[in-house]
């Protein structure tokens, strides 16, 4: 996930999606362990997690990121599941891009209100909204990912170092 880069030009899509989970305790009781396996240095990537306030596992797999992305591009968002049975892995599911909603809780309620998700490509009536939609930033607000703004204004240091 994260870059070799300041907080603030870390990856919007890494940032809004590992940001829509806080309670895994539902996943436990299902037998399901959510982890997030970041593309560089543990020691690097942990600082920007530290930094956000997650609490979800955390992982470097840069040592093992050429075998995993195999037909991926990488430096990209990917919502991976693996089936372990013993000492074996099994890859089960993998999704990138739009596939990745699923886990996302405000595209679905942003798709329910009644301006909508506010995208370029929705057929929307004249003057609807649209600054506050993903082509219009909602990833990104006055130059970094949003969900960094409330660490800030908590007194946080984003200097990941």
């Amino acid at each position: 996930m994260v870059r070799r880069q300041p907080a603030a030009e870390q990856c919007d899509g890494c940032t809004y999606f590992n940001g829509q989970l806080r309670e895994l305790s539902n996943l436990h009781a299902a037998g399901i362990t959510y982890a997030t396996l970041c593309q560089g240095p543990y020691e690097e990537s942990v600082r920007y997690r530290d930094f956000m306030g997650w609490e979800m596992p955390w992982y470097s797999a840069q040592d093992s990121a050429e075998t995993l992305l195999t037909g991926r591009r990488a430096g990209m968002f990917h919502l991976v599941f693996y089936l372990r049975d013993g000492d074996r892995v099994f890859e089960t599911y993998w999704t990138n891009g739009r596939g990745v909603e699923a886990m996302d809780i405000a595209y679905s309620l942003m798709d329910m209100s009644v301006y909508g998700r506010q995208e370029t490509w929705e057929d929307s009536p004249e003057g609807w909204p649209r600054e506050g939609s993903v082509d219009g930033g909602f990833f990104r607000t006055d130059g970094r990912p949003t969900a960094q703004w409330r660490r800030l204004k908590a007194g946080h240091s984003d200097t990941l170092t």
